[in-house]
């Protein structure tokens, strides 16, 4: 077996890479465009590639789904349980026993059977404080990385404050997991282009963080490479610029599909009430129809959406493999500039007390106003200070500082992009390895075996 690990860029293009960026362009030689999934979203397109199947036989429909046994969208889940083909490394141990690997930040990496994993996981305290930690098998590991590195940087990994704090905490747990049990294969996550994508899309100023992440790879590349492992780069999306978010949930409620409950006279989605629902994921959003004879109506009205380019029913999902039963009865797919807001209020007075927040579990959709401050606090560090400062004084606090503007964010994914230089990327140390210059999203699986047991 030949040891290899897999750097996940996350955003990495072909478009992006240039002289600015001179260790990853040095991979460039032997490289192929990946055709993306729909949807081309992180957990959905992890899952395809650690199992080598669709989202139709791995259920991996998103980011989040509606559970409709407990009436709940649910995002952000991390049992590797919920992953419901063979893993890749379950196939390696059958063609070699003495196969080993780690997973350093992939998701869907607790309850798993994996060798050894680090994962994000915060400490959800009675008192409603969410504090910063990491969770990883075996349980040492955490507190060993913790004391080593310092704290995991939760807040740098996700919400305004991110930066390539938590990429570079990921780099050293891997490079330490290498030291100590040289892994046949580790999974490396790296997410930190993914930010300022989201935030400012693919032109605009991005030089900087090119250049953090281009560093960061350099000495993982390097330092694997000198322990002689076979070294992969790839991405799971492209992130192209978007100007126009659209509402589902507002038009299912204007239209009489959505129901609503009040509380403290806030709005708040009640799934199980409502004729019609959407749980939307970038440039993907699910339409959950409680109704059979409700579909077709439901599907004309958002084809005469603007900024809705694909309405897919039973057929629709099939021809793209995403007919589970985890899928809304109707998928719609954005237009390319345009993404989905999972906001089903139209006053901003009664949105839900999570809204203002990062609140990743609490919301029914995916938010990338989670990445920014609100630009109508005139003073945000002082209220973030005054905030914290009730926190250390053991007092209730909320960190509203989330604003409601969705027209903030100018980068999203999920769709297939136009151009295969805007999509996802895979690189190699062993170009031999690669069939042709474009890869299925599926056989990425086969190509990361083949990076293990071939000469």
């Amino acid at each position: 077996m030949k040891r290899t690990v897999v750097l996940n860029v996350v955003g990495l293009t072909r478009t992006l890479i240039s002289d600015r960026t001179p260790h990853l362009q040095a991979l460039l030689a032997g490289s192929a465009d990946i055709t993306a999934l729909i949807p081309a979203v992180t957990c959905s397109m992890q899952s395809t590639y650690l199992t080598g199947k669709l989202p139709a036989e791995h259920g991996i429909v998103g980011n989040g789904w509606y559970c409709r046994d407990l009436g709940e969208v649910l995002f952000w889940r991390q049992s590797n349980q919920l992953v419901q083909s063979e893993k890749i490394w379950q196939a390696a141990r059958k063609r070699n026993p003495d196969f080993t690997c780690a997973n350093s930040f992939w998701w869907f990496n607790m309850n798993t059977d994996v060798d050894w994993a680090v994962t994000p996981r915060p400490l959800y305290c009675a008192d409603g404080r969410k504090l910063p930690d990491c969770y990883s098998i075996p349980p040492q590991l955490r507190d060993d990385f913790n004391r080593e590195f310092g704290q995991f940087p939760l807040f740098h990994f996700w919400g305004p404050a991110t930066s390539i704090a938590s990429s570079q905490w990921i780099g050293r747990s891997a490079m330490a997991l290498e030291e100590r049990y040289r892994p046949t294969l580790q999974l490396v996550y790296l997410p930190h282009l993914d930010y300022i994508l989201q935030k400012v899309g693919p032109d605009g100023d991005i030089g900087t963080d090119l250049a953090q992440i281009d560093d960061l790879c350099g000495t993982l590349i390097a330092y694997f490479r000198e322990r002689g492992c076979r070294v992969i780069v790839l991405s799971e999306y492209g992130i192209t610029p978007v100007a126009q978010p659209v509402h589902p949930n507002r038009i299912l409620r204007d239209a009489g599909y959505l129901s609503l409950k009040i509380d403290l006279w806030c709005e708040y989605l009640d799934p199980g009430a409502s004729r019609a629902f959407a749980v939307s994921d970038h440039q993907i959003a699910h339409i959950y129809v409680q109704r059979q004879h409700d579909i077709p109506a439901v599907k004309a009205l958002f084809e005469a959406v603007p900024g809705v380019e694909q309405v897919l029913d039973e057929e629709g999902k099939r021809a793209y493999g995403l007919n589970h039963e985890r899928s809304g009865e109707l998928v719609l797919v954005a237009g390319k500039e345009s993404w989905f807001t999972y906001y089903f209020w139209h006053d901003d007075h009664r949105a839900p007390d999570y809204a203002r927040t990062v609140n990743i579990h609490a919301k029914p959709g995916y938010d990338p106003c989670e990445l920014f401050l609100d630009p109508q606090i005139s003073v945000p560090k002082v209220k973030i200070g005054w905030t914290l400062a009730k926190k250390l004084l053991g007092f209730r606090y909320v960190m509203d500082v989330i604003p409601l503007d969705a027209s903030l964010v100018r980068g999203s994914h999920g769709r297939i992009t136009d151009d295969a230089a805007s999509g996802p990327l895979f690189m190699t140390s062993e170009p031999k390895l690669l069939a042709g210059a474009g890869l299925p999203a599926h056989q990425v699986y086969d190509t990361i075996l083949a990076h293990v047991f071939s000469d």
